[in-house]
């Protein structure tokens, strides 16, 4: 059954009603014109519940914008969605293309730090954000009473000589709720073992981001990336309003999780009486073992990136270092499932904080 403007819907009653099922939710195809974005073609999605948000086809089919009754939901640079053809994988200057947004996938072989591996220079965040999706699929279809949304394809890393590596990637929503689910295969399509590391960078933004807001997780340790960090490890939780000239802190997170390995984090901005707003992803440890809080309150650079992962954010000669860095075999899988949604008000806010409790 849908659940739609304070009611529930079965299927026939809902087409009984509409003309289309587009009238209240659906997957439609579209194209930038102009600016360093033209030519990025991507998949709107209007789930009905008020959740909607936008799919990257051409930029590892990541989540850009993304809105719950007219309330941005994450933070937005002044990039915008470039074409990956501008794409400089060199250094830092992965963030030239950084538009913020809902979702950006970093990896498939190496996630934080610029450094060299192996004899290999790689940039930050490396390239599965700059990657576009062929053998694109979209569109809904009725399960039951429940309508499901979907756009799927296929992002492939590779080059002569070096790695070869498939992400099998779909994004799903159910008409009427308020979250969606992001599932991901990665195969090693080549005939060499290559490094893979894999990290989702989850960026809420204002007005999910404001003084008051907080961090839930059951983090059971928590780990300073450096000194200035450290000093603010006390309040790496609590949110404040944008301050001139902030730098970044960064904190890696070991979560508790339930029997199935499963856990949740989420940023909540509480508010008096039952108002209140959060973001919130759902994982598996055992997938991905490690939450990074990427903590901005720069004024304009107002961001706290949930970023699931696979490692730190120190790069691949670090982890490789520490006895960290995961390799796929020719032929290997990984497989990641993750489901992010809106917290919306005190009750749904309140039952995460009591689901973070009990798991500690």
């Amino acid at each position: 059954m849908a659940k739609l403007f304070g009611r529930t819907y079965t299927k026939e009653q809902l087409l009984a009603r509409t003309g289309d099922i587009s009238q209240i939710a659906g997957v439609r195809m579209v194209e930038f014109t102009e600016g360093p974005q033209k030519g990025v073609a991507a998949a709107e999605f209007k789930t009905g519940s008020g959740l909607n948000f936008t799919v990257l086809l051409d930029r590892g089919m990541d989540i850009s914008s993304a809105d719950w009754c007219g309330v941005p939901l994450a933070w937005r640079s002044s990039a915008g969605e470039v074409h990956p053809h501008a794409y400089d994988p060199r250094g830092l200057n992965w963030i030239r293309s950084f538009y913020g947004g809902l979702v950006v996938t970093c990896g498939l072989t190496n996630i934080g730090n610029p450094c060299e591996d192996d004899g290999e220079e790689l940039g930050l965040h490396g390239r599965a954000s700059n990657l576009m999706a062929s053998d694109v699929a979209h569109g809904g279809y009725w399960d039951g009473n429940e309508y499901v949304l979907f756009a799927e394809g296929s992002l492939r890393e590779s080059r002569l000589f070096g790695e070869n590596l498939l992400l099998r990637r779909r994004i799903s929503a159910v008409m009427g709720e308020n979250r969606l689910f992001i599932d991901d295969i990665v195969t090693n399509e080549g005939s060499r073992t290559w490094p893979h590391l894999m990290l989702y960078h989850i960026n809420p933004g204002f007005p999910v981001v404001d003084a008051g807001a907080r961090l839930l997780a059951p983090s059971r340790k928590v780990t300073p990336r450096n000194e200035l960090s450290d000093k603010e490890i006390d309040r790496h939780a609590r949110f404040i309003p944008p301050a001139r000239g902030y730098e970044e802190r960064v904190y890696f997170h070991r979560l508790a999780a339930d029997r199935k390995g499963d856990t949740v984090a989420a940023v909540a901005n509480m508010k008096k009486g039952d108002a209140g707003l959060g973001v919130y992803v759902r994982f598996n440890r055992r997938q991905l073992p490690w939450l990074i809080e990427w903590k901005m309150m720069g004024e304009r650079d107002y961001v706290v990136g949930i970023e699931p992962a696979t490692n730190t954010v120190e790069g691949r000669a670090v982890e490789r270092a520490a006895g960290r860095l995961e390799v796929l075999e020719p032929g290997d899988n990984r497989y990641y499932n993750l489901e992010i949604g809106v917290l919306a008000g005190g009750r749904q806010v309140n039952a995460v904080r009591r689901e973070v409790r009990a798991m500690l």
